[in-house]
Protein backbone atom coordinates (compact mmCIF):
# COMPACT_ATOMS: atom_id res chain seq x y z
CA UNK A 1 0.00 0.00 0.00
CA UNK A 2 1.31 3.47 -0.84
CA UNK A 3 1.63 5.49 2.35
CA UNK A 4 3.18 8.70 0.97
CA UNK A 5 1.79 9.70 -2.42
CA UNK A 6 4.22 12.61 -2.85
CA UNK A 7 7.29 10.36 -2.69
CA UNK A 8 5.64 7.01 -3.57
CA UNK A 9 6.75 5.31 -0.33
CA UNK A 10 4.98 2.05 0.48
CA UNK A 11 4.37 0.32 3.78
CA UNK A 12 6.80 -2.44 2.73
CA UNK A 13 9.55 0.13 2.20
CA UNK A 14 8.91 1.66 5.63
CA UNK A 15 9.10 -1.74 7.33
CA UNK A 16 12.26 -2.64 5.39
CA UNK A 17 13.92 0.65 6.36
CA UNK A 18 13.05 0.11 10.04
CA UNK A 19 14.37 -3.46 9.92
CA UNK A 20 17.57 -2.25 8.27
CA UNK A 21 18.10 0.53 10.83
CA UNK A 22 17.38 -1.81 13.75
CA UNK A 23 19.86 -4.40 12.38
CA UNK A 24 22.54 -1.74 11.84
CA UNK A 25 22.16 -0.19 15.31
CA UNK A 26 19.83 -1.86 17.83
CA UNK A 27 19.95 1.18 20.14
CA UNK A 28 19.00 3.82 17.58
CA UNK A 29 15.85 5.87 17.99
CA UNK A 30 13.90 5.50 14.78
CA UNK A 31 11.96 8.57 13.71
CA UNK A 32 9.93 9.34 10.58
CA UNK A 33 12.72 11.66 9.41
CA UNK A 34 15.27 8.86 9.68
CA UNK A 35 13.00 6.56 7.69
CA UNK A 36 12.60 9.15 4.93
CA UNK A 37 16.37 9.70 4.91
CA UNK A 38 17.05 5.94 4.76
CA UNK A 39 14.77 5.74 1.72
CA UNK A 40 16.50 8.69 0.04
CA UNK A 41 13.40 10.87 0.25
CA UNK A 42 12.18 13.99 2.03
CA UNK A 43 8.69 14.62 3.38
CA UNK A 44 6.78 17.02 1.17
CA UNK A 45 3.27 18.01 2.25
CA UNK A 46 2.95 16.04 5.52
CA UNK A 47 -0.52 14.77 4.68
CA UNK A 48 0.65 11.18 5.06
CA UNK A 49 2.19 11.61 8.51
CA UNK A 50 -0.68 9.99 10.43
CA UNK A 51 -0.65 6.91 8.19
CA UNK A 52 3.17 6.94 8.15
CA UNK A 53 3.29 6.89 11.97
CA UNK A 54 0.62 4.18 12.16
CA UNK A 55 2.66 2.05 9.74
CA UNK A 56 5.76 2.58 11.89
CA UNK A 57 3.84 1.62 15.06
CA UNK A 58 2.78 -1.68 13.48
CA UNK A 59 6.34 -2.68 12.63
CA UNK A 60 7.54 -5.41 15.01
CA UNK A 61 11.18 -4.32 14.99
CA UNK A 62 10.47 -0.69 15.89
CA UNK A 63 11.12 -1.43 19.56
CA UNK A 64 10.46 1.27 22.12
CA UNK A 65 8.63 4.06 20.38
CA UNK A 66 9.74 7.64 20.79
CA UNK A 67 7.10 9.96 22.28
CA UNK A 68 5.82 11.09 18.88
CA UNK A 69 4.80 7.53 18.05
CA UNK A 70 3.21 6.66 21.37
CA UNK A 71 -0.53 6.62 21.55
CA UNK A 72 -1.68 9.25 24.01
CA UNK A 73 -3.60 7.32 26.64
CA UNK A 74 -3.59 10.17 29.14
CA UNK A 75 -6.34 12.07 27.38
CA UNK A 76 -9.02 13.20 29.75
CA UNK A 77 -12.56 13.07 28.62
CA UNK A 78 -13.90 16.44 27.58
CA UNK A 79 -14.75 17.97 30.91
CA UNK A 80 -15.58 21.42 29.57
CA UNK A 81 -12.66 23.24 31.19
CA UNK A 82 -8.91 23.47 30.78
CA UNK A 83 -7.95 21.83 34.06
CA UNK A 84 -8.21 25.00 36.13
CA UNK A 85 -10.19 25.38 39.29
CA UNK A 86 -13.75 26.45 38.74
CA UNK A 87 -13.27 29.91 40.24
CA UNK A 88 -10.14 30.91 38.35
CA UNK A 89 -11.66 34.12 36.97
CA UNK A 90 -12.19 37.15 39.13
CA UNK A 91 -15.78 37.39 37.97
CA UNK A 92 -16.37 33.83 39.19
CA UNK A 93 -14.83 34.34 42.63
CA UNK A 94 -17.45 34.50 45.29
CA UNK A 95 -16.82 37.19 47.79
CA UNK A 96 -18.98 37.79 50.84
CA UNK A 97 -21.22 40.84 50.49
Amino acid sequence: MIVCHCTQITDHQIRAAIDWMRAADPQTIITPGKVYHALGQRPDCGGCMKLFLDTMRRCDSLGVAPPILRVNTDKKEDSGHEGRRQGHRISQCRTPV
